[in-house]
């Protein structure tokens, strides 16, 4: 990557705080940052990149919106967190040398923009990988202890006002955990499931070893597995390579009543194996926060499960999220600059 030391114009793209405006160019001053509040649209809560969708710029407003990103050299966000609009604004501004995307799976979005050849070699991508992985990770030791403590049952039982049997259940330290991708959130995942003692299991293509992972088989081996365990927490981002990973063969070879966290992408989960797994006891318990296509259908029986946790792709979010994002993008704005690798680069052949 070739260096430009003097200066670097950034244009928002998508929502960010004056503050956080500052924190970038505090710690990068050769930033030039181009923050216009009222061309973006409102954030609505911590981590909204696409902001209120009732927002409507006036012409004019759009006008000058896509003024300011064709004169950028890097984007912070793509704009309105709408491929399109980044394939429109690579077509309309050849000085654009870098786009921070605000997901962690921002890969994706980078795809679904389909960037000439050209394109993707003239402009770095990075993503937010990492700043999610702690609350992520939480999130995937909640689905894991639901499971394993009988959540649906005491519910139930509560819901009835009944006292009922007393019953044997699970220990997360007692049990064999998988977790499916070893990036940043699947290290994270495995770090927690260590310290509280469970075997772990991970999946890598490259990798023998990672710290805090008892066995890492390849990807294309979950099903040779998949009898021993008692949870799996998938983290995996969507691409085609993952696209239904988690499938039938896995399912139908699980361990009776495991817990299912997914955490990653939708996509690498095959729903309508895993709704049969359900149905057949395979599954136990699942804790979904992912979906292959979002919002869920309507008509979609995982919603009427009573051994499914459903939330609406935010475990992720927290309060954290949009300084932590800032912080990462000043370093890679400092790296940028310097002729350094970028932090989380966009592979854009596979696009993860």
């Amino acid at each position: 990557m070739t260096s430009n030391p003097s200066s670097l114009r950034v244009v928002a793209a998508t929502p960010i705080e004056r503050e956080l405006v500052d924190l970038i160019t505090a710690r990068e001053p050769r930033i030039e940052f181009v923050w216009e509040p009222e061309l973006l649209h409102p954030q609505r809560f911590p981590g909204d990149h696409a902001g209120d969708p009732a927002f409507e710029r006036t012409p004019a407003q759009q006008a000058r919106f896509e003024s300011l990103l064709d004169s950028a050299e890097a984007l912070y966000g793509v704009p309105d967190e709408r491929p399109p609009l980044l394939k429109r604004v690579a077509d309309a501004n050849p000085r654009l040398r870098w786009v921070q995307t605000m997901p962690a799976g921002g890969g994706a979005q980078v795809k679904a923009a389909g960037l000439s050849d050209g394109q993707l070699q003239r402009i770095a991508f990075s993503t937010s990988a990492g700043v999610h992985s702690e609350p992520l990770a939480e999130y995937a030791l909640f689905g894991l202890f639901a499971g394993a403590k009988s959540l649906p049952r005491l519910l139930e039982q509560q819901r009835r006002h009944e006292w009922g049997d007393r019953w044997t259940m699970g220990l997360i330290s007692e049990q064999r955990i998988l977790v499916v991708g070893l990036g940043s959130i699947g290290r994270a995942t495995a770090r927690k499931l260590s310290a509280l003692g469970a075997h772990v299991t991970g999946t890598s293509r490259h990798e023998s070893a990672v710290e805090n992972v008892d066995v890492v088989v390849h990807p294309d081996q979950i099903a040779r597995v998949a009898p021993e365990l008692d949870g799996v927490v998938v983290t995996l981002p969507g691409t085609a390579a993952t696209e239904n990973l988690v499938g039938r063969e896995f399912f139908e070879s699980l361990k009776p009543g495991a817990s299912f966290v997914s955490v990653g992408r939708g996509t690498v989960v095959d729903e309508e194996a895993l709704i049969a797994a359900l149905r057949s006891g395979r599954v136990g318990f699942a804790a979904l926060d992912v979906f292959a296509s979002e919002p869920l259908a309507p008509d979609s029986p995982l919603w009427d499960d009573p051994r499914v946790v459903i939330s609406p792709h935010t475990a992720a979010l927290n309060s954290a999220e949009d300084r932590l994002i800032a912080e990462l993008f000043a370093e890679n704005a400092t790296r940028l600059l310097d002729g350094a690798e970028l932090i989380n680069r966009v592979d854009t052949v596979e696009f993860y």
